[in-house]
């Protein structure tokens, strides 16, 4: 017959085999999360680059057409799903951004005073979950590029906050 403190040695050696194996699992998962976070970063960041790139094509095409005195293509009225964020200037509708875009400014605009706010706090007002750092690079990029743009002043300190500027267009002079 088995003594009792036997018994519960055993049961207490099973249980720690037990933990040890989901800590061992767990570790694991947490090492794929972050390579899936990371790469989903590289993509963000592809994208992003690549939409610059598109989008200083763009302006060089558009400057080329401006000096041979050709008539300009029509505004954009609405917003377009992926669609570039155009340089801020005088009699600019919002509604030429994406939604995400119009609601970072909506966020900052409705702030009292209109004081400076980090991407984390900005995710947060928008309902995103800001514990994830993608979440919050993503939220970041849209607003740097609305403070690139002239949309948002961007503060030294990386916070954002509502305001306009004019930003220099391709030739050296400003975009109005």
């Amino acid at each position: 017959m088995a003594s009792v403190l036997g018994l519960l040695e055993a049961r207490e050696r099973a249980a720690r085999e037990r933990v040890e194996d989901l800590r061992e699992a767990a570790a694991r998962a947490a090492a794929a999360l972050e390579a899936a976070e990371v790469e989903w970063d590289r993509r963000v960041i592809a994208r992003e680059e690549l939409v610059d790139a598109l989008a200083e094509s763009a302006e060089e095409a558009t400057a080329a057409v401006e000096t041979e005195g050709e008539d300009l293509p029509a505004p954009v009225l609405a917003s377009v799903p992926g669609a570039v964020v155009p340089p801020w200037r005088e009699g600019l509708s919002v509604a030429v951004l994406s939604l995400d875009n119009q609601r970072i400014l909506n966020v900052l605009q409705d702030r009292p005073g209109h004081e400076p706010v980090r991407a984390k706090g900005i995710a947060a007002a928008l309902g995103i979950d800001n514990a994830v750092a993608a979440k919050v690079e993503g939220v970041r990029s849209k607003a740097k590029r609305l403070g690139e743009r002239g949309w948002l002043l961007q503060e030294a300190s990386g916070a954002f906050s509502a305001g306009r500027r004019l930003v220099a267009g391709p030739g050296g002079g400003s975009s109005a």
